[in-house]
Formats: C-alpha cells, structure tokens, sequence
C-alpha cells in the first residue's frame, strides 16, 4: 500500500536542536494545521544529543493523540551502521522515543559498505513482517547499491525500499539526476529530497554584502553565492515575484516538478519560515518557468 503524504515532508532535524520543545511544538502544530502529515526524523538526530528530536515528536503525538492521522518516517545505520542487530535494536529504541508501535517509514540513514547488503535488506524485511516498520527506504548512499538492494529484495521476494533520500535541490542537481534518477525511474521509487532548500540558500536569506550568521548553517548556505548561485535567486526572484509567494515556495515547487519527487523536506526553526515554504505545494509553475529556473541552475 502506498503512503498518502502531503507534499511537503516536516523535517525534524532542527527539534531539540535550533529549536527547543516549545517552539518546535508550535511548528508541529502549524504544520498539521496547513494540511501536513508527514514527518521525517532520525535516530541521530540531533548529534550530539542523539534521539531528542524522535522524543519530541512522541511528546507532540501523545500530547495530541494524533498518531494516526500521520506518517512518520525515522532513520538508521549512521550510528552503529545497518548489521542486523544494529536495525533490530535501533528500531526498538525509535519506537520507544516515538511512542508508538510502528514506523511508517524506515530508511537506512547512511550507507555502511562493510555490510552486504543482503545482511541489511534481511533485517528490514524483519521488522516488516514483525508489523514494527510498514514501508523501507534509502538515503545516503550509491546508485549502483541502491539497484544492487533492490534487485536483491525482488528476487527473494522481501521488502524492498520504496522510497529515495537524496540531497537534491536547485543548487545540488548533478548528483541525483545523473546517478539516482535513472534508478528511481527502473524502479518506481517515491522520491523525499532532504536539503531542499540548501541548507536555507534558497530561501532568498543569504545575498551578497549581507550578514546572516544566525543559523550553524550560515556558511554552507553562503558557499552557493558564486555566479551560478546569485543566477538561481535571480531566477527564484522574478519567478516568485510573478506568484507573490515567497522565494522558497518557487523552490519547492520547481522539486515537485521533477520525475519522482513526492515530498522534498524542508525544516523550520518557526511557524513563520514555515509559512514560507508551505504555498510551495500547491504552487503550479508555468513550462516557461521550470525552464528559466533549470537553465540558471545547470
């Protein structure tokens, strides 16, 4: 059975981090409120105070017994690798922090080429017949390993990662579309692009001559003010202008355009950066935009 999920994927990266309980409550709540229903976190999530954002989001879900009117998406594997005892024990501690009985959806966080990949799509192919994961998927890892799992799960007829991870946006192209996509389109595969908005660059936030130092991703978002960056906002700009809605809407909506993409992800430390990024869904593009738009990012 296939997830209903809004098009926009809550990440829940910044809880416990950038945001404390309150205010990531708040942004919970605005997102449900707008029409969300899918959130991504991980175990790791925030290092070095591992697990805290997965217990906010249980808090909030028992706070709100709203459980099931969501989808929620966790991740494994970049602590302690994807073994098999490593998942299986992992899981355990998820759902204990989640406060439920089930993960929507379970990704391998982050590759780990010490471990056959039929060691980690056996233990995923577990916990789903254990009713503990529903659905699997992937991020964090290589074209050829991702066809390789896959491959392997359809031939013994286990569980098979149904959704792709990558880091994609209209500043980080090249990786996805010229290794993952051939892959995702052989196989059918929903698509969460994670940095969706380049770690805030494409919120229009960081310019030339300006000083954005609030945010611990101020310089990689800074880094993508070369040429090539300033002519994606330039492009973000006027498209965003035609729309009246706010720059990171036009690049979540220029995502929701490509082969694949279901639900990219985008964080928010507020109600109000949310907002910014949420008339994105429903933002229809012309063809004359999507093309102004890949022609300054390519």
């Amino acid at each position: 059975m296939d997830l209903d999920v809004y098009g926009l994927c809550l990440g829940g990266n910044v809880f416990g981090w950038t945001a404390d309980r309150e205010a990531s409550f708040a942004v919970l709540d605005a997102y449900v409120e707008a029409g969300g229903n899918f959130i991504d976190t991980a175990d790791t999530y925030m290092r070095p105070n591992m697990g805290i954002s997965e217990t906010i989001i249980g808090e909030w879900m028992t706070a709100r017994s709203n459980r099931d009117s969501l989808v929620i998406a966790t991740k494994v594997g970049s602590d302690g690798g994807l073994g098999a005892a490593n998942i299986a024990s992992h899981a355990v501690q998820s759902l204990e922090r989640l406060q439920t009985d089930r993960i929507d959806l379970y990704y391998a966080h982050k590759d780990d080429g010490d471990v056959p990949v039929e060691e980690t799509v056996r233990a995923f192919d577990a916990l789903v017949r254990e009713g503990r994961v529903l659905h699997v998927a992937m991020s964090n890892t290589t074209g050829e390993r991702l066809a390789e799992s896959l491959e392997f799960a359809q031939r013994e007829g286990l569980a098979a990662y149904e959704w792709l991870q990558p880091h994609y946006n209209l500043v980080e192209r090249a990786g996805y579309e010229q290794e993952f996509a051939p892959v995702v389109s052989r196989f059918g595969l929903d698509v969460a692009p994670y940095y969706a908005l380049a770690s805030g660059f494409l919120t229009g936030k960081y310019r030339a001559g300006s000083a954005n130092g609030d945010s611990p991703r101020a310089s990689k978002a800074a880094s993508y003010l070369d040429a090539r960056g300033e002519a994606v906002l330039a492009a973000l700009d006027e498209v965003a202008a035609e729309h009246e809605v706010p720059v990171a809407a036009v690049a979540i909506a220029w995502l929701l355009t490509k082969p694949g993409v279901t639900a990219p992800i985008a964080s928010a430390r507020t109600v109000e950066q949310l907002q910014a990024v949420l008339p994105g869904v429903t933002l229809a593009l012309s063809e004359d935009q999507i093309t102004r738009l890949d022609e300054a990012s390519a």
